[in-house]
């Protein structure tokens, strides 16, 4: 069953589909909900519409993760170094990096 906010989300993205906020949030209602290749598809949208969007390189890496996918997590975790450094934001670049440590 789907959920009120998952509903709401959906809503959200369908009325402003660039919307990379709503997406986000999207997303991760689906990575809660277990329906992971949806998560997938959701935070490449968010990259489509905005490449500096950093969050999503590190939460579509951990769903490569979940889905065994480790060369695509690898992928989104580097090109996400790449932009929080191009960007100077140390914190994203730490946690992105740490991703790539642990893999």
């Amino acid at each position: 069953m789907e959920s009120q906010r998952f509903e709401t989300l959906k809503k959200f993205v369908a009325a402003s589909p660039n919307d990379c906020f709503a997406r986000y949030g999207l997303a991760q209602e689906y990575v809660s909900q277990g329906h992971l290749e949806k998560a997938v598809e959701q935070f490449n949208r968010i990259l489509g519409i905005d490449p500096d969007y950093q969050a999503a390189y590190y939460h579509v890496g951990q769903t490569y993760l979940k889905l065994g996918r480790t060369e695509e997590a690898r992928q989104s975790f580097e090109k996400g170094v790449e932009v929080a450094a191009r960007l100077g934001d140390l914190h994203a670049r730490s946690e992105l990096e740490a991703a790539l440590d642990g893999l």
